[in-house]
């Protein structure tokens, strides 16, 4: 062996040594067993709780249209408006037909109570008396038809009137200025933007471990950089039977669906649930596993025998991943101790240094 190939030798030597004497500072974390759960990703769609499409009662030409697509409206928002000019005349009739017989009731009542008065002194029939009793009843009878059709007909006007039937935004416009619509016709289409809902469709071999109140980790395509917090609220027991879904309906656990900029209807949306695997098992922090390219996976288990704690791979094979953990299917056994921060640079045999107490 040449001396230059000697001193190389003796340098590396020296330097692995080295490495295997310095102490590296490690967090670690005991395996113990637990619940394995298993992670399951569906998708779905933002949908909302209430959405109608809405129209007049009456037919009529449109005569007022302020409102468009996007905009956002208030429960009793006057959202269209029909001309109701003949209506309006119809309502003035009626009103001054109840005038007149306010007018008749009074005068009849006058009558009848003078004639019972002075009857007997005036020698008034008693046949008399009861006729203008009569007439009062009738002319009451007829006030009260009179104002009946007075509250009809200022219901007609009123209905000229399309107004919001709760909060929302307007979706669709159907209706232009100047159209004639009939009762019936889809004239505006108006979508609540509160207490949003996320539908999933969840398939049948996880369906029957699904319960309310499981909690769902959400994201949403149009906001990737973050997520929402929900939980399970409605399973529906009847399944798609082309694709053999089920629905599942979840909330969220914020009022982050109260803001129409943030989270609208129509959103597509993943969402991951984590369901009972009807198992336990050991699982270690997902930060504690190293990765290969061959898809060899690692982990680095403290020896704590010797005065000073040492570290060896381990291979691993991995089952279900939730929670930020992973599921460790064989390589590991209740009680070993793993490294969960520095474990990127150890080496087999070397000495490291237990950060936050020895476990």
């Amino acid at each position: 062996m040449s001396y230059r190939r000697r001193v190389i030798f003796l340098l590396t030597i020296s330097l692995i040594c080295a490495n295997g004497a310095a102490e590296v500072p490690v967090q670690v974390e005991t395996v113990s067993k637990r619940a394995v759960l298993k992670q399951i990703n569906v998708t779905g769609t933002v949908t909302s709780p209430r959405t109608a499409v809405l129209s007049t009662a009456v037919a009529g030409l449109v005569a007022e249209l302020t409102i468009d697509e996007g905009d956002r409206v208030e429960t009793g928002d006057a959202l269209l408006k029909l001309d109701a000019e003949l209506a309006q005349l119809a309502l003035e009739r009626a009103l001054a037909e109840v005038r007149q017989r306010e007018i008749a009731v009074a005068d009849a009542s006058r009558r009848f109570t003078e004639a019972e008065e002075v009857g007997t002194q005036r020698g008034i029939a008693r046949t008399q008396i009861e006729s203008l009793r009569a007439e009062v009843s009738s002319n009451e009878a007829e006030l009260m038809a009179s104002r009946a059709a007075a509250r009809e007909q200022q219901a007609i006007v009123e209905r000229h009137t399309l107004s919001a039937p709760f909060a929302g935004v307007i979706s669709e416009r159907y209706a232009e200025l100047g159209e004639w619509v009939n009762p019936g016709n889809g004239l505006l289409e108006l979508v609540a933007t509160d207490n949003l809902r996320f539908d999933f469709r969840v398939g049948q071999e996880n369906y029957a471990a699904l319960s309310p109140n499981d909690p769902v980790e959400i994201t949403l395509d149009a906001l990737t950089d973050r997520t929402v917090s929900g939980h399970v609220a409605t399973i529906v027991p009847i399944k798609n039977p082309s694709a053999r879904t089920f629905l599942v309906r979840v909330l969220a656990d914020t009022s982050e669906t109260d803001n129409p900029l943030l989270i609208t209807p129509g959103m597509s949306a993943r969402g991951k649930l984590n369901i009972d695997a009807g198992r336990s098992g050991v699982a270690v922090p997902r930060d504690a596993i190293l990765r290969f390219p061959d898809g060899r996976m690692t982990v680095w288990v403290v020896d704590n025998s010797d005065e000073l704690p040492v570290v060896h791979e381990r291979v691993i094979r991995a089952g279900f991943e939730f929670d930020g953990v992973v599921e460790i299917a064989s390589g590991l056994v209740d009680g070993d101790v793993v490294v969960v921060r520095g474990n990127e640079t150890l080496q087999e045999g070397q000495t490291v240094s237990i950060l936050d107490g020895k476990p």
